[in-house]
Parts: structure tokens; sequence; C-alpha cells
């Protein structure tokens, strides 16, 4: 967790959640102090009043910063730039170059997400001897349409956005998902693999995105 000496940011939500994951990578990146309270999943909290009464979905992660909640964690992102570090070229001041971040932020929940939690949970989160891989290999050739997206996107590009940004954060948590999960037939994307090799090598990404996948 970096030091200093800027006003305490709480997080609540376990380590293991992909979008708790994309705000702790997002908090390196910014260099910005934090605690970090577990919630969801076998932590529990999520469903209790005092939890509901700050996020009414009862997901995670929860952002608490002074008298000001926050939920959504893309929307969490762009805060903590706006908040702390707005001249961070994560989020671009430039209008042409912010909404390109902002796209990638949209699609990833709106297109990407639905397609990789089947395939996520059905091959990490549910017994061996449950799994019907049939469908989940209908479920993965489903996502791989997807990253082939951003495979064509990343072909002229070493970033999502021509420099690191809250795109790169935000599909890069799914993209570790994608290349982490086993047991699938995958298509050959080497443009997204050598994204993905060089954004998997920051310190951040090491640190909250890289650890074994539950």
């Amino acid at each position: 967790m970096p030091n200093n000496n800027e006003k305490k940011l709480t997080i609540w939500g376990r380590k293991n959640s992909v979008n708790v994951q994309k705000v702790l990578w997002c908090l390196h990146e910014l260099d910005l102090g934090y605690e970090r309270i577990d919630a969801g999943m076998a932590f529990g909290r999520n469903g209790e009043p005092d939890y509901l009464a700050m996020n009414p979905n009862g997901r995670v992660p929860t952002l608490v910063d002074g008298d000001f909640v926050l939920w959504e964690s893309n929307s969490i992102m762009r805060y903590l730039v706006l908040a702390y570090r707005q001249d961070s070229p994560l989020y671009p001041a430039v209008p042409k170059l912010r909404a390109g971040v902002d796209r990638w932020l949209d699609w990833t929940l709106s297109t990407l997400q639905p397609v990789d939690r089947p395939v996520f949970w059905a091959l990490v989160r549910t017994p061996i001897e449950q799994r019907d891989m049939k469908a989940i290999q209908k479920d993965a050739d489903a996502e791989a349409a997807q990253w082939r997206i951003v495979d064509a996107h990343l072909a002229s590009r070493d970033y999502l956005e021509g420099q690191f940004t809250l795109a790169d954060v935000a599909v890069g948590a799914y993209a570790r998902r994608w290349f982490g999960v086993e047991g699938i037939e995958k298509p050959a994307l080497p443009h997204l693999e050598r994204w993905f090799d060089r954004i998997s090598r920051r310190p951040g990404f090491q640190e909250f995105v890289a650890p074994p996948m539950s």
C-alpha cells in the first residue's frame, strides 16, 4: 500500500473480486493511500444493513471518502483521478482521448463482463465434477469473439488508447482471467498477448491482479 499524507480512503471488497482488483490497481498507479476492508462472498458483510446503506446493490467494491460514498468500480477509478490526480495520464483531460478511455470502460461492463463471467465461474469457482465442458466451451467461444475485437484494435498500438490509461486497467483485469483459465480452446491472439505481457509487468498488476484466481 503506498505511503503518503493523503486523506485516508476506504475500499470495501475482497481481493479476489475482479472489480476490486481494478480499483486497487488504480490506487497503486495513482500512489494513493487507503484502507481495505474485506467484504463479499466468504467474508459476508455486503448483505448487512450498514453496508446496504452505502451500496444498495450489495456488491463490491464500495469507496468511502470522508462523507462521500461511491459504488461501481469504473466510476470509482474515474473519481480517484479527478479528485486526487487530475493531471494523471490514466484519465486524459483531452476530450477525444477521454472519450476513448470511457468507451472501453463502458464496453468492459456492457459487453465483456457478461461473457467473461460464465467462463470464469465455471472454470474457477465450480467443482470439476460439476463442469459441463461442452457448455463451457460454447461460452468461451462467445468470449473469444470479444477478445478478437481487442486483439484487432491492438494491432497497431501498444495500449488501448495510445498510452497506459484506465482502459488498460479495466480490460487488463479481465484479460488476466481469460489467459488464466485452463481446459478450453482459445484462438491465437498475438496482439492481445503482446499487450497483456506489457501491462502484466506493472507493479500494481503484479500485486493485485496476478495472484492465483479464486
